[in-house]
């Protein structure tokens, strides 16, 4: 084991005929390249413990408006936010009426959402369910949260009927023959 030598002492030759020199150049030149690979890691990974911290703030906020909300359903098309806020005006102080719009068309869809300045308001806006502005009578509920993943009908993707599900037209056997009518066949 003595007679090997130290490769920086002694150039040794390499398979493709370059000097150790330069392949120890080429090591250092790829070690610098994996310590800003590892470096750029670190930063994304900071990044990505930021996002999730501001992501959990803001579904926090989220609920915490939510739970100062409520659904108020069948409200007359030519109702106005602050007609709607005068109506619930006696519930609490409102932050915010939102009547909800069709994105293509641009008219109500009849529906809004009330945000009240606390949470203790929403019971009191709840009285006012089946009360009559505009001469229909108004659902209100507190607002739900919508949970990730779950659609409004049930247990989310993938469960409505598959295609096949009916057998072809004619049964399994034997196919579709169709009427033909009078006698004429062109075939």
């Amino acid at each position: 084991m003595s007679d090997i030598l130290d490769p920086v002492d002694e150039p040794i030759s390499t398979q493709d005929g370059t000097d150790s020199a330069s392949a120890q150049d080429d090591l250092e030149a790829m070690k610098a390249r994996v310590a800003e690979m590892e470096a750029e890691a670190e930063k994304l990974q900071q990044m990505q413990a930021m996002l999730e911290k501001e992501g959990q703030e803001l579904k926090d906020d989220k609920e915490d408006i939510d739970a100062r909300s409520i659904y108020v359903g069948n409200v007359d098309y030519e109702s106005t936010p602050e007609e709607l806020q005068q109506h619930f005006q006696s519930c609490g102080t409102i932050n915010r009426v939102t009547i909800l719009l069709d994105k293509y068309t641009g008219h109500p869809k009849g529906y809004a959402y009330v945000e009240f300045a606390e949470p203790g308001f929403v019971p009191n806006a709840l009285v006012l369910n089946e009360s009559l502005f505009k001469g229909r009578n108004l659902k209100v509920v507190p607002k739900r949260t919508n949970l990730p993943g779950m659609s409004a009908r049930g247990r989310g993707r993938g469960r409505g009927r598959a295609r096949g599900m009916f057998p072809p037209r004619g049964g399994y056997r034997g196919g579709y023959r169709g009427r033909a009518r009078g006698g004429f066949t062109p075939y």
